[in-house]
């Protein structure tokens, strides 16, 4: 009989199995205060009921002669030129978009058939179908490994020459490390000092501070990952660890003191930058993402920084709020009896959509998310519980405000459901949204006065450049799952962990004037809806610019892109099955599969510093919460499949020599714990609170990423 339960337990399509499964975490009191704010009138008179039904106001009729309505003209869409030629340009450049689309697809149909029956035959195949049918990384990694080896790509490993990456000077730089590491090590165990009088270590540390930095001589460049299915050149990987080892030696050694250690790892810190999962928005496809999750969370390479948009919010809400332990037990097939938001029926939506302009009910779809929100829990709340930070894009509901990137630094105490929400009010599924801000006496209330948000796909779907501002974050892994944008993603010279199939990884894919043709009808695509854009002839429905729907950033220095089935589209707005989900946290694990060693060497480097950052405050690292020091004590034994370690506290205004933008500066919250604490015990959310306030008073503003209007698309608005 215990054998029984535990079988039942563990079993991945069971609910019992789900922590917190039957809780509610919510309070009807929040419900119906957010109930009431929805309700609320918005400051100014004149507002749509909805998205769809405009304002209309009643006319006095005058007596006598009517006098002609006064009308406001648009500085731009005015003059007689434009009023003629508007709509017979507008209709030329759609139907000439619509024969590129049209040839744009032939292209790519070419180009898989190409691949599927020219290139993949014999034991490639076999190899290939080998691959895809792994569900573990350790299966996957051997039978890349076995692909290969099959095409030769291990040759291409040991040669050091490559032109995406600059061999001599890394060479250059491994010898040098080695030596130095070695002079340090026999001076630390014999008391010495070199013959120059100047100890090893110091020289030790002025090569660290030379070449731990951003994609340094291009070794983080994603080519050097797409020549092979596993691994990368042996240089770069034997440079990854002679970089981790001698950054552990400086931590360890006696030589230097505390505060000289502390400068220099905040100085390595800078110039590396940090690295964040970003989940893009798309409906139900955004299920994809529980797999990459899970796939990271599984080989200890989740990044700390977390960002959603829409779907993406919801998935990174249960991320953010959850413990490495709770994750492992949630992302199982099980969770899609939590899923519910699309429960209605298709009479119950259409009345709605014919009444209030919405599909879903907003209270609902609150009270639903608020479970994988953990209730109530405000950015600041999930930060202290779990060590990481979470990110969501909200639009405001007017099409003139900029965006904000709501996290625990610009809105502290704002609920994270309240967020989520808005960040998936898409124009026709759910209504504009009130932010809601949890008080001192922990009930709810509205944010900026009461504003109303929506969905954050609109604009900025992936918030690269916010994050950056926020968080020094320069390294970005992106789940990108939007329907309407994965057809446009094409890698011609392969991707990372995803070499071109044919020529052994060198060639095009489709060959060259497959390629050449693929990339001019897409440029061309893009020109020509930037065109309309700039010339202000697109129309404006609901009152939103839609355009950036297309032209904004989608990717990231690593690009996920689970593979979707013509089926996603036809349950694109309904709750999956447990078989549905499986299917999908599957899928979402083998893209990911490709591109964790390329992750792995980057966290292990930054991994290092952040420990030494942590060990080396003025607190010696006491304020650490517990979850992320014991990842710190885990990476210490397994440096190369180190889980990514992350201080739970920011750090002072970085002021290093890589021209590091004024805007991006951390709290030091040990230094200002030091004064009310000498304990070893983990700081409770109170104790936190004064120095988050104190950070938030630092910031003289709330960093946005928006569009600029003439083109730009990764200009930021602040």
């Amino acid at each position: 009989m215990p054998s029984e339960e535990k079988a039942t337990l563990t079993d991945p399509y069971d609910p019992a199995g789900l922590p917190d499964y039957g809780e509610d975490f919510i309070d009807p009191d929040d419900l119906r205060r957010f109930e009431q704010a929805l309700n609320a009138p918005e400051a100014s008179p004149l507002v749509a009921l909805n998205d769809w039904r405009p304002i209309n106001q009643r006319v006095r009729k005058t007596r006598g002669r009517r006098k002609a309505p006064k009308r406001s003209k648009d500085e731009t869409r005015e003059g007689v030129l434009y009023t003629i030629l508007k709509w017979p340009f507008l209709f030329t450049v759609f139907a000439w978009i619509a024969v590129l689309s049209f040839g744009y697809v032939l292209v790519r149909v070419y180009i898989l058939l190409y691949e599927q029956w020219i290139t993949w035959r014999g034991k490639r195949e076999r190899l290939r179908r080998d691959l895809s049918s792994q569900k573990s990384y350790a299966d996957w990694l051997r039978s890349a490994q076995a692909l290969d080896i099959h095409l030769g790509n291990e040759k291409w490993k040991q040669t050091d020459e490559y032109a995406y990456y600059d061999h001599l000077t890394i060479n250059k730089v491994v010898s040098q490390l080695k030596k130095v590491r070695k002079d340090a090590e026999w001076e630390a165990e014999h008391g010495g000092v070199s013959v120059n009088e100047i100890p090893a270590v110091e020289e030790l540390r002025s090569l660290l501070e030379a070449c731990v930095k951003n994609n340094f001589a291009g070794v983080e460049n994603p080519r050097i990952y797409s020549e092979a299915y596993s691994g990368t050149k042996e240089l770069v990987q034997e440079y990854i660890d002679e970089v981790h080892a001698c950054i552990k030696l400086v931590l360890d050694g006696k030589q230097t003191d505390r505060e000289a250690k502390y400068q220099h790892f905040k100085h390595l810190d800078t110039n590396f930058g940090r690295t964040a999962l970003c989940l893009s928005g798309g409906a139900t496809f955004a299920y994809y993402h529980f797999g990459v999750v899970k796939a990271l969370l599984d080989n200890g390479v989740l990044p700390e920084i977390i960002t959603g948009t829409s779907g993406g919010a919801l998935v990174a809400g249960l991320v953010a709020t959850r413990t490495d332990d709770e994750l492992k037990q949630l992302l199982v097939p099980a969770l899609a009896h939590r899923i519910r938001a699309c429960h209605e029926g298709f009479t119950t939506w259409i009345r709605r959509w014919w009444k209030t302009g919405a599909r879903f009910d907003t209270l609902d779809w609150a009270k639903q998310c608020s479970w994988f929100c953990r209730g109530s829990t405000t950015f600041r709340e999930a930060y202290e519980r779990t060590g990481r930070i979470l990110n969501v894009s909200c639009v405001p509901s007017d099409p003139h405000s900029p965006t904000i990137l709501a996290n625990y630094l610009t809105c502290p105490d704002c609920v994270i459901w309240s967020a989520v929400l808005a960040s998936a009010a898409v124009p026709g599924i759910l209504n504009p949204v009130v932010l809601m801000t949890k008080q001192r006496d922990g009930t709810l209330a509205p944010y900026s006065f009461g504003h109303k948000w929506k969905d954050g796909s609109l604009r900025t779907d992936i918030p690269i450049k916010a994050l950056n501002l926020h968080f020094n974050v320069n390294f970005t892994v992106v789940s990108q799952v939007n329907p309407h944008i994965n057809l446009f993603f094409f890698s011609s010279r392969g991707t990372v962990g995803r070499p071109v199939t044919h020529r052994k990884g060198r060639g095009w894919r489709g060959g060259f004037l497959g390629t050449a043709i693929e990339q001019y009808i897409k440029l061309d695509l893009n020109k020509w809806l930037r065109v309309l854009r700039h010339l202000e002839l697109l129309p404006r429905p609901l009152g939103q610019d839609w355009s950036e729907i297309w032209l904004q950033k989608f990717s990231g220095t690593i690009t996920i892109w689970p593979k979707s089935i013509p089926s996603d589209f036809y349950h694109i707005l309904s709750d999956p099955t447990p078989e549905r989900l499986a299917r999908m946290i599957h899928v979402g694990q083998q893209s990911a599969f490709p591109k964790i060693q390329f992750i792995k060497n980057r966290l292990s480097i930054e991994t290092a510093i952040m420990r030494g950052l942590q060990e080396c405050s003025a607190t010696g690292g006491r304020s650490l919460s517990p979850i992320l020091s014991r990842r710190i004590q885990r990476s210490q034994h397994e440096p190369s499949d180190a889980l990514l370690a992350r201080l739970d506290e920011n750090f002072p205004e970085r002021s290093g020599d890589s021209g590091y933008k004024t805007g991006s500066h951390y709290a030091d919250l040990s230094d200002s714990l030091s004064h009310s604490t000498a304990s070893s015990r983990p700081q409770t959310p109170s104790s936190r609170r004064g120095s988050v306030i104190e950070e938030m008073r630092r910031q003289s503003a709330v960093f946005f990423d928006d569009a600029d209007l003439y083109g730009d698309e990764d200009a930021v608005v602040t």
